[in-house]
């Protein structure tokens, strides 16, 4: 069964590795009508496992429609257009998670970097690369010893592990790093499931795209408000910025080649956020 059937089995998330003030001017370039939650461990108590080895927060990112039927396209290729949209640009990774009815599997997307990920069939065959999950590993900051040493096992035949089972094992890893996903937002749910349970979380908020001045105030708000010094202005800021811009003009044309529009639309965020840095850099120079 392919993933843009319909199935009530299809489903994603989008896990970022920061708090959600900073993720929702990036959540409101993508366009969509999104649940923005907090998705930060416990950090209270003793001993060696009772609080996260770094100090990330996290946040969970769900769909509230469902844009691999109105794109005709795979929901592995949505989510990754999505993340990429959403790494591009910030400091912190974002990784999707997406199962169908088929498969499950993972993108983290960083930066300008290249993509990783890895993918299993539903009844939790690995299909992917191993070098993959010891780049994902290193890309977060993972120990190299233990937990490569599960994420290894993960790339392993197991009879008793079903694509779901694989997720959860992924998020298991990820709780060291500080990531708790909210009650009844786990992988396996349908996204009908997923959006419910995400509305009733303490802290959820909406992000819901109300046209292009309401989202480059939000985007304004956070360069005045956060720490993020020399890359707002100057020379080096309008580098990343014309950077940001010529990739995104790249990507767009490619994705339109291929008639992918999630890709498509990655390079169209890319190109917005490019313009907005290069507008602002030159808005803040006139002050």
């Amino acid at each position: 069964m392919n993933a843009t059937s319909g199935s009530g089995s299809v489903g994603a998330l989008l896990l970022c590795a920061a708090e959600p003030e900073a993720v929702r001017p990036a959540a409101h370039l993508l366009r969509e009508r999104l649940l923005l939650a907090p998705a930060d461990a416990p950090r209270s108590g003793s001993g060696a496992d009772a609080a996260p080895r770094s100090p990330e927060r996290w946040s969970v990112v769900v769909p509230e429609g469902k844009p691999w039927l109105d794109d005709g396209e795979p929901v592995d290729r949505v989510l990754a257009g999505w993340a990429t949209a959403l790494a591009v640009g910030v400091t912190w990774p974002v990784l999707a998670l997406w199962w169908d009815a088929d498969r499950a599997g993972f993108t983290l997307a960083s930066g300008f970097r290249r993509q990783v990920g890895y993918e299993w069939l539903a009844d939790g065959t690995p299909v992917g690369e191993d070098e993959a999950m010891r780049t994902f590993a290193a890309r977060l900051g993972l120990d190299p010893v233990l937990d490569m040493e599960s994420l290894a096992a993960l790339t392993r035949p197991d009879a008793d592990a079903d694509g779901r089972a694989r997720l959860l094992g992924l998020i298991a890893v990820l709780s060291r790093l500080g990531l708790a996903l909210p009650a009844g937002l786990a992988p396996g749910e349908p996204a009908d499931r997923l959006r419910e349970a995400a509305r009733v979380q303490p802290g959820a908020e909406s992000v819901e795209w109300s046209g292009w001045r309401d989202a480059v105030r939000a985007e304004l708000d956070v360069v005045e408000s956060g720490p993020v010094g020399p890359w707002v202005r100057g020379p080096r800021a309008r580098l990343l910025n014309g950077a940001q811009l010529a990739a995104g003009v790249s990507l767009a044309l490619w994705g339109l080649r291929r008639r992918s529009g999630g890709w498509a639309f990655a390079g169209g965020v890319l190109v917005a956020q490019g313009a907005l840095g290069l507008a602002y850099d030159r808005l803040r120079a006139r002050v």
